[in-house]
């Protein structure tokens, strides 16, 4: 019936290693709000909830007068719901991801490729990078969130080498020597910072767990005797260092921007750009891809030479990574989140507790919406009836729908869509 094409969905949870336990993870808290019947598990990792089309985590459509059980069926079967643009733009794909993440313990230290490498890391290696797409990624803050982000000012780096000794054993006089004089020269520094971070990166390993033991011991004792180990980074290390004993990817914080974002700030992360997001709970749209080129802070499968090749050696401070929304000019309510990239836009829609009755405009795209907060009564002309909406309900809109939501709940309603605004 191709008549509903505003219609619920079941989504996908990921029970990854890094995600917070049982009710204390956002995810499984939205997964019980959108489905009372759901059972949370106590002790076990809800870390991700996918929002979209991909193979991996296809959302099940929750309205049993459409023939399709999956999203990707369903869009594969009536692509017009895309909008023409899209549609024609991305071969009739839904071209995002949309995710909620709740990160207990540390990511991978990662990056993602831009489309080129990424078709040729697919054609060589397919066992671990499934798909030929690139993956820029966007991370809107839920509750207080860190990660790591893009490599430092080089300042900060050097001040690093200076103070921690066990990271300037791992990069080397002579390379970091390199980047101390070429401070002021983009182009050196870029190459210097390469060496610097290449070395580091392929120290053999009994060297640096050595060196990691060494300063692991060195900034425990100088917490417990209470100084203050800022000029080490003691409590970041510290905490690594508990999460994944052993791991090259603990200095790592020498080099990348420790970044903390409030509850609505957002950082993009465009192609190798590295990362790894430490804590806290997020709202993440990408493009609709699972490649990722690790290097440390994870058992799974690590790419040191092809990570090193292929990063962005560009210094920059943390206050950079914070990436500013847009108040939209026609609508008080909706707060947009517009990447350089084509593939997704997010919006967060606030409605205050004074408005009954909001219009979700329309768009040249199909989006997801996803309801954090606040009850709803949702009817349009594309819904046959009217879907009830709640805290952790996903609405699946189809392009040029518009959707008329009847707030029920004191507070208002807080809600964040993804779409495609080409």
């Amino acid at each position: 019936m191709e008549e509903v094409r505003v219609f619920p969905l079941t989504c996908a949870v990921q029970n990854y290693a890094w995600g917070k336990v049982g009710l204390d993870s956002e995810v499984a808290k939205l997964v019980l709000g959108g489905d009372p019947l759901a059972v949370i598990e106590d002790g076990k990792p809800y870390a991700e909830l996918w929002m979209g089309a991909h193979p991996k985590g296809d959302a099940q459509i929750k309205d049993n007068r459409i023939a399709q059980t999956t999203l990707g069926q369903w869009i594969a079967h009536f692509p017009a719901c895309l909008g023409s643009k899209v549609k024609d733009t991305f071969q009739g794909q839904l071209p995002f991801l949309f995710k909620v993440l709740s990160v207990n313990t540390a990511l991978s230290i990662q990056a993602h490729p831009n489309r080129e490498l990424a078709a040729r890391l697919h054609a060589q290696f397919p066992e671990h990078y499934p798909d030929n797409n690139h993956k820029p990624e966007m991370a809107i803050a839920l509750t207080r969130f860190q990660g790591l982000c893009g490599f430092r000012p080089v300042e900060e780096i050097l001040s690093f080498l200076k103070s921690v000794p066990e990271f300037r054993a791992l990069v080397g006089k002579e390379a970091a020597e390199e980047l101390r004089s070429g401070a002021g020269d983009a182009s050196c520094t870029r190459q210097a910072l390469k060496k610097c971070f290449t070395r580091m990166m392929n120290c053999e390993k009994k060297v640096f767990v050595d060196q990691l033991n060494m300063l692991v011991k060195r900034v425990t004792e100088e917490s417990s005797a209470g100084k203050d180990t800022a000029s080490s980074n003691g409590e970041l290390l510290l905490r690594l260092h508990c999460q994944y004993p052993g791991d090259i990817g603990c200095f790592s914080i020498y080099f990348l921007n420790h970044v903390l974002l409030e509850p609505n700030q957002a950082m993009f992360l465009g192609a190798n750009e590295p990362h790894a997001y430490l804590s806290g709970d997020c709202i993440e749209c990408m493009a609709c891809s699972d490649n990722t080129v690790r290097a440390g802070l994870t058992p799974k499968y690590i790419d040191v030479n092809t990570l090193c090749e292929m990063l962005n050696y560009s210094p920059s401070p943390s206050a950079a990574k914070i990436f500013p929304p847009v108040q939209d000019a026609s609508d008080p309510c909706v707060t947009v989140y517009d990447p350089p990239v084509p593939d997704f836009t997010v919006m967060r829609i606030q409605v205050t507790a004074s408005v009954k009755q909001y219009t979700l405009a329309p768009v040249d795209s199909a989006s997801i919406l996803l309801v954090i907060e606040g009850d709803a009564s949702a009817t349009s002309p594309a819904a046959p009836s009217d879907v009830s909406l709640k805290r952790g309900s996903v609405l699946f809109v189809s392009a040029n729908e518009s959707v008329i939501l009847h707030v029920a709940s004191p507070s208002g309603l807080t809600m964040f869509r993804a779409c495609c605004l080409l």
